[in-house]
């Protein structure tokens, strides 16, 4: 018969109690004991409720208090030296690696966070030296991946223990900073392959009869070396004892296929939602071999219903190619990357709700395609409601907007160009803002007080008019106007306030969205984020940032930045549509923000920043003619949205926790780019840099993190950048926004890096 999987559940517990209680751990309101209890319930009920849906294949240890990479790190000891100085138990521990540490002696910064292939989580970079000494804790109870089955099996669960496998963790990881140009991960592959081999056989000894080894780096463009080492390290383990399957996802296998085809292993989980012309090929070769084959076929990354009849086209193949015992249907990833329950969510329109699924009703919809392939008579009703929704979607009212689709048709060109290019538009610019050398500001946001959450919940619910409202954020901008001409920042943001997120604050506004109450998911650590969802054409209806804006210029003779989020960034931090192409859905936000973009100009806002973060993220897995068409057509995305100003609108943009190629930074044509960097510690990403023609600022701290740099340590960092970068191109600002930091840490980052950029600029003032 055929089965059912899912490769893995959304931990953050369906009312984010996970979120709740770990920041309560952090700021010592709750004990870890307490925190523990947490995960054990969120654990437990996500466990018992795929159960209860039918699942046959349910997986543990996908939870996490932070992130499973970093989990996967502390486990295999993978913790770099100053993290072992102190006395912290594993989870402090995995805290510090994850978020930094500042308290009595303990000083410590974060690792690096980048993200998850091309999705909006973000994982913790894991470092690796020559000497890494790879081994298990010696208690079974610290083991993670073993402590976790062995709970499902006490509640009456027979799980599926998900583990990263030896190539995926070793490529994902980098070198520590010594040994960045001589040390080459696989390397190590001999070292860490035993401590695999012990783990798989206290999962064996346990009882797990199935074991998911995740290896989606097989979805990358991998070298001989690297397709090399997958026969290596699998005909290295033994494996028998269980049955393992290999699992890939958000993309297509077929250019590594030969590194996989001959493996001792049971069978593979692949993605045919992200992927879907990989089928044919696959079946092809799985019908001369014995493998399994997990079909991916349910969006573990958006939140549109499965349609039925197609997913049973690619199921019933399968079925007839390999016949029902080898086939298994799953989501095509983890379900981290969606929102928990749409139950909860209760003031959506019947009609826009009808057209989604989140993981919860994702176990259901696994379920029924599961009964469907053998007895689709016990499921009928199921697949008639699915037939009505398909074409109650496409036929939907909500969907299409001619004139913004003739609008997106009349884009040029022209419209993609500045008047004249950087050099001329700078000397424009330098005479107009008089700006110091190494100018100083920030990336936008403040931080959210709770008195700035409050009065937006009353505002929401009706208990405060809105002319009350704007007063409230009129204060709190004040306030942030006021704090950084106290410390001397050259050029200014109004906070942000009134902006609940980025992406969401601005979709909220903008005709062709829908939003959620409770559609959270995790982005990393105790970060979770609601996306918005794109459900038809984009418009604008009226100017979204321009009063904001104007106010906080009315208040201070500085310049204030106007605050906008990009095209791509708008689209890639929401879930899209799955019936038009994303370059289509780019291109329609484009010119939404081009129109605020000119508002602003004209209401005086004459420093401009259009945020793109997610520009990385959207960039195909991998190289080849689709990847150089994202980049001409992303690029092309943002130069409509800023290209209509005049020469002295100085365009700035910001980027953060991806690896990015200066090249195509310089596609966008910004006057000023600022990106994170505190956490790179490779001097070859500085000199890159060096090649950007316009002005950068490479962010100077870490702002995921609860730690306060020094005077100091802003100057030396500052110092080693202006070893290789230009200062006279060199801006001054933190990493990201500050939204999620506190007030006392804030001043006092802020006001060392000030005092930093003015050391320099005594230094350089003759130069």
């Amino acid at each position: 018969m055929v089965q059912s999987s899912v490769l893995g559940f959304p931990r953050i517990g369906g009312n984010r109690e996970l979120k709740k209680a770990t920041e309560q751990y952090w700021s010592g309101k709750i004990t870890q004991q307490e925190l523990v209890e947490v995960g054990k319930k969120i654990r437990a009920e996500n466990w018992l409720l795929q159960k209860q849906n039918g699942i046959d294949l349910i997986a543990s240890n996908d939870f996490s208090f932070y992130d499973q990479v970093l989990d996967l790190a502390l486990l295999f000891n993978v913790v770099p030296e100053q993290y072992t100085k102190f006395d912290l138990n594993s989870l402090d521990k995995l805290f510090a690696m994850g978020r930094g540490l500042q308290r009595d002696s303990i000083d410590v910064t974060a690792l690096e966070m980048v993200k998850w292939f091309d999705s909006n989580y973000h994982y913790v970079r894991p470092t690796f030296k020559p000497t890494t000494d790879f081994k298990l804790p010696a208690e079974d109870a610290l083991i993670k991946p073993l402590a976790e089955f062995l709970e499902a099996k006490a509640l009456g669960v027979e799980t599926q223990p998900v583990i990263l496998g030896p190539i995926s963790f070793l490529t994902l990881g980098k070198p520590e900073k010594e040994f960045l140009d001589t040390l080459e991960l696989l390397d190590l592959l001999p070292k860490i392959l035993p401590v695999y081999q012990q783990l798989i056989n206290k999962l064996v000894t346990a009882g797990a009869k199935n074991i998911q080894i995740d290896e989606p780096v097989l979805v990358l463009d991998l070298d001989q070396k690297t397709q090399a080492a997958f026969k290596t390290a699998y005909e290295t383990l033994n494996l028998s004892g269980s049955n393992v399957t290999i699992a890939s996802y958000f993309g297509t296998v077929i250019p590594n296929l030969t590194a996989i085809e001959s493996l001792p292993v049971s069978g593979f989980h692949f993605d045919f939602v992200r992927a879907p012309e990989q089928l044919e090929p696959i079946l092809e070769w799985l019908s001369k071999k014995e493998y399994k084959l997990s079909v991916g076929i349910v969006d573990g990354r958006n939140v549109w219903k499965n349609n039925f009849a197609k997913s049973l086209e690619v199921i019933n193949k399968a079925v007839a190619k390999l016949g029902a015992d080898r086939v298994t249907v799953a989501s095509s990833s983890s379900l981290l990357h969606t929102p928990v329950n749409l139950e909860a969510e209760t003031k959506l329109s019947e009609e826009i709700k009808s057209f989604f699924a989140f993981a919860t009703q994702k176990l259901g919809e696994i379920a029924v395609l599961t009964k469907a392939v053998s007895s689709p008579e016990t499921v009928s009703a199921e697949l008639k409601a699915n037939q009505e929704y398909v074409t109650k979607r496409a036929t939907s009212t909500l969907i299409n907007n001619k004139a913004v689709q003739d609008r997106v048709a009349g884009v040029t060109d022209a419209m993609g160009r500045r008047n004249h290019p950087f050099p001329e538009r700078y000397a424009v610019q330098k005479d107009f803002y008089k700006l110091p050398l190494f100018p100083t500001t920030t990336i936008g946001s403040f931080p959210q007080t709770k008195e700035i959450r409050i009065n937006r919940n009353k505002f929401q619910k009706g208990k405060i008019s809105s002319e009350e409202y704007e007063a409230f954020i009129n204060s709190e901008i004040e306030k942030v106007i006021r704090f950084q001409e106290e410390i001397d920042l050259d050029v200014l943001v109004h906070g942000e306030p009134e902006r609940n997120d980025m992406t969401a604050y601005f979709g909220e506004q903008i005709n062709g969205y829908a939003f959620t109450l409770n559609g959270w998911v995790q982005s990393y650590g105790s970060r979770y984020v609601r996306p918005p969802v794109i459900i038809g054409d984009l418009s604008r209806p009226k100017a979204m940032s321009v009063k904001e804006s104007v106010y906080a210029q009315s208040i201070t003779t500085k310049h204030v930045k106007g605050m906008l989020t990009g095209p791509i960034t708008m689209l890639r931090w929401s879930f899209p549509r799955d019936d038009v192409d994303q370059k289509t859905q780019a291109f329609q936000l484009a010119l939404v923000l081009r129109d605020e973009v000119k508002d602003l100009e004209n209401a005086g806002i004459n420093i401009i920043q259009v945020d793109e973060p997610a520009l990385r993220e959207g960039l195909p897995l991998r190289s080849g003619a689709e990847r150089d068409a994202y980049y001409s057509w992303a690029a092309e995305s943002f130069r409509v949205s800023t290209s209509c100003v005049e020469d002295k609108t100085q365009i700035h943009s910001h980027f953060c926790y991806s690896d990015l190629d200066p090249n195509h930074i310089k596609a966008l044509d910004a006057d000023v780019v600022s990106i994170e960097f505190s956490k790179k510690d490779d001097p070859n990403y500085i000199r890159e840099f060096k090649t950007y023609p316009n002005h950068v600022g490479l962010g100077l701290f870490d702002i995921h993190s609860p730690r306060v740099p020094s005077k100091e340590e802003f100057i030396t960092k500052m110092g080693k950048i202006l070893e290789t970068q230009e200062f006279e191109k060199f801006w001054v600002n933190p990493d990201c926004g500050l939204k999620t930091r506190g007030w006392e840490e804030t001043k006092l980052s802020l006001t060392h890096m000030v005092e930093a950029a003015k050391f320099y600029r005594e230094q350089y003032a003759q130069k």
